[in-house]
């Protein structure tokens, strides 16, 4: 290979660090955790799932199907089947060293074995947002007998953290190579670690009394928090913010609210081209009519980011050539201006004359300043009315409490809808797998097939795809978030909230920037 490459990077292999953490303990009862989800969802770890699979089978294909790598409860990629790897001088080539030992069956693990087990997974994404995540793999070669590379033709700085993912996970005869092993399948299951040597690592002195199990339930909210608040589980995960009111309930002694510091989208998805919905300008209106930090006061969330923008500030990449939208103008403003596209358009609507894209004569539509109940917006006669879906929950009742407050500002009527297909609206709560720009834009494209979407976005993000350089690469998808702007098929409210409840004697645990609590690191016994 022509590129210069750098020393290996070399991190402690699984038996050695299983030995430094396990050291000390005493207390291997089993730990209770919480996911929120359906009660009745059952655990689905095939490879060829939907990546849309729920957090808890996520956690759990995590636990049981590991990949080349993995993460920490920190969020840091760490060897897993590969206990090292370099990364050429170009960024267009990883080549990782597998480790020593053997798949869950018994067989061998070698190149082979694992580039046939990678092509299948990577097969098994078919065109979903992942598999556009991961375009620029060019190809997966054999190198030695536990050596392979994954070639790329174009730089991937958040490879590793793509590799990571549950969904990348490999399986050999239909069997993952744990860490933990997976007992129960549907509300609730046990994960027990798995003894080293019985993959033929290193053996690690008492095994069982190191480590200990997982005892795994998928409750709805309420159901989660009451078991937490009364001891039945030591751990919560997965909280959203329809879940989040849920919280006042948990007093100091009982444990901690974590939230994680992530970014990602939240907002609501524009999912109809009808009526009001057909001009994007009218659909900007909507975006201007929304008093972001007001959206989420009821909730008294310390460090949470309102933002415009559908990709979140400052990430790695972001030219800082899009800013705030509006942001010349006040809220009392911004909603005048919306109000009269809205009677606008309902005049149109009702065969009257339209009217100049002006602020119409009547009071502000909003306390002054923004702040505050909206004061009511004049009755507009065939004004819109909207569909909005949301998650059940009391965090989700109050988000449609203010967002309805905010429409009515300027003569839209929000009503709920239980059927999100059939929904004008719909909410998007996801955190995102890397910090890149491109994230959110494949996210939003027309191959996700969300709702509206803007094909010259799709095309820009594709030239990126091409780039010749970081810095072309950059500027196409600035463009592309430029396009979609204006095509304003996603009206963003700002960072997603994720939390958890945690126990003060739980260790294996921490905030971090993906949101995402592997169960292994749990499995230590404390020391």
């Amino acid at each position: 290979m022509s590129a210069p490459r750098k020393a290996f990077r070399t991190l402690v292999p699984l038996a050695a660090a299983l030995v430094v953490s396990a050291c000390g303990g005493t207390d291997n009862s089993a730990l209770g955790v919480a996911v929120i989800g359906s009660p009745r969802e059952k655990f689905d770890i095939d490879e060829n799932a939907s990546t849309s699979r729920s957090l808890a089978s996520q956690l759990v294909r995590a636990s049981t199907v590991e990949g080349l790598v993995s993460f920490d409860e920190k969020g840091r990629v760490i060897p897993a089947l590969a206990d090292r790897w370099i990364v050429t001088d170009d960024g267009q080539s990883y080549i990782f060293r597998l480790r020593d030992g053997d798949w869950s069956s018994g067989d061998p693990l070698t190149a082979d074995s694992a580039k046939k087990a990678l092509d299948s997974a990577l097969k098994a994404l078919d065109d979903t947002p992942l598999a556009h995540d991961l375009a620029g793999i060019d190809e997966i070669r054999t190198m030695a007998g536990r050596v392979i590379e994954i070639r790329l033709d174009r730089p991937m700085p958040y490879l590793l953290q793509l590799l990571a993912q549950p969904e990348l996970g490999l399986s050999f005869k239909g069997r993952g190579a744990g860490p933990m092993r997976l007992e129960g399948r549907q509300g609730s299951a046990r994960l027990t670690p798995i003894d080293p040597a019985s993959l033929g690592l290193p053996t690690v002195e008492n095994w069982p009394r190191r480590t200990r199990r997982i005892d795994l339930s998928v409750l709805d909210g309420p159901a989660a928090v009451a078991a937490f608040n009364t001891g039945k589980v030591d751990l919560v995960m997965g909280g959203e913010i329809q879940d989040f009111p849920l919280t006042r309930s948990v007093g100091i002694l009982r444990g901690t609210i974590q939230v994680d510091p992530v970014v990602g989208l939240f907002g609501l998805q524009v999912t109809s081209d009808k009526g009001f919905l057909a001009d994007p300008a009218n659909r900007e209106a909507l975006a201007m009519a929304i008093d972001r930090e007001g959206l989420i006061a009821p909730f008294s969330l310390g460090g949470w980011s309102a933002t415009s923008r559908i990709v979140t500030p400052s990430l790695d990449g972001d030219l800082g050539t899009i800013g705030e939208r509006w942001s010349e103008q006040s809220l009392d403003e911004r909603r005048a201006l919306a109000m009269a596209r809205v009677r606008r358009w309902a005049a149109a609507a009702s065969g009257g004359k339209p009217a100049a894209d002006v602020a119409p004569p009547a009071a502000p539509p909003a306390v002054r300043g923004g702040r505050g109940a909206p004061a009511p917006a004049a009755p507009i006669a065939h004004g819109p009315h909207l569909t909005v879906w949301l998650p059940a929950g009391g965090g989700a009742d109050t988000l449609l409490e203010k967002l309805t407050a905010d429409f009515a500002a300027i003569g839209v009527r929000l009503t709920r809808t239980d059927k999100a297909d059939e929904a004008d609206l719909r909410l998007v709560d996801d955190v995102a797998r890397y910090p890149r720009a491109a994230w959110f834009l494949n996210r939003l494209s027309c191959n996700a097939r969300r709702g509206l979407c803007s094909a010259d976005a799709d095309a820009r993000v594709a030239e990126a795809a091409t780039a010749a350089t970081p810095d072309e690469r950059a500027a196409l998808l600035t463009e592309a978030e430029a396009e979609l702007t204006a095509a304003n098929v996603f009206i963003p409210f700002g960072t997603p909230i994720r939390w958890s409840l945690v126990r003060g004697s739980v260790a294996g645990f921490a905030p971090n920037t993906w949101g995402w609590h592997p169960l292994m690191p749990l499995a230590w016994v404390p020391k």
